[in-house]
């Protein structure tokens, strides 16, 4: 796969799932709307301060981040690390109108934080083939861009005709 055709997955992609050890070291998957991606290499999930995830990615980062498209039986697996963040420019960026009803104190709750997650290698795969993804090419996949809303950016290209 192109790095185009896995940035057009990841895009597509509404949910990722987001794999962590817990406190006891156990393994844990979580799905997460994850549509706020710079390139391949990062991406940012809104969640509650307070999850046992969030908590777990608080005392140990390590993560990886899945993205499929099982009609197209294409995968991209991402491994890295999870900052949680809860400056203000990461909330507002994902803020939406009606999320007050899940954080009733504002886009400022202290339940109210975003995951980024920072890709360091990735491995994928599709029906014609599997391949790797070094910390360099996800890093310049990124590089220069900010955030942007990607599902969003293609339901827009397929409205324009294709044109991102």
């Amino acid at each position: 796969m192109t790095l185009d055709e896995l940035s057009a997955l990841v895009n597509r992609s509404l949910f990722a799932s987001l794999g962590y050890l817990d406190e006891q070291g156990r393994p844990n998957i979580r799905r997460v709307y994850c549509v706020w991606h710079k390139g391949l290499g990062c991406h940012l999930i809104s969640t509650n301060t307070g999850s046992a995830h969030v908590q777990s990615l608080m005392r140990n980062g390590n993560a990886c981040l899945y993205f499929s498209d099982d009609a197209a039986f294409a995968g991209l697996c991402l491994y890295g690390h999870a900052v949680v963040r809860t400056e203000r420019e990461y909330r507002e960026l994902l803020w939406n109108p009606g999320d007050e009803k899940y954080y009733p104190q504002g886009i400022g709750d202290p339940d109210y934080c975003v995951l980024e997650f920072i890709a360091e290698s990735g491995r994928y795969y599709r029906y014609d083939g599997k391949g790797a993804l070094s910390a360099a090419e996800l890093a310049a996949s990124g590089a220069g861009e900010q955030y942007q809303n990607g599902y969003a950016r293609m339901q827009a290209a397929e409205t324009n005709g294709g044109e991102l």
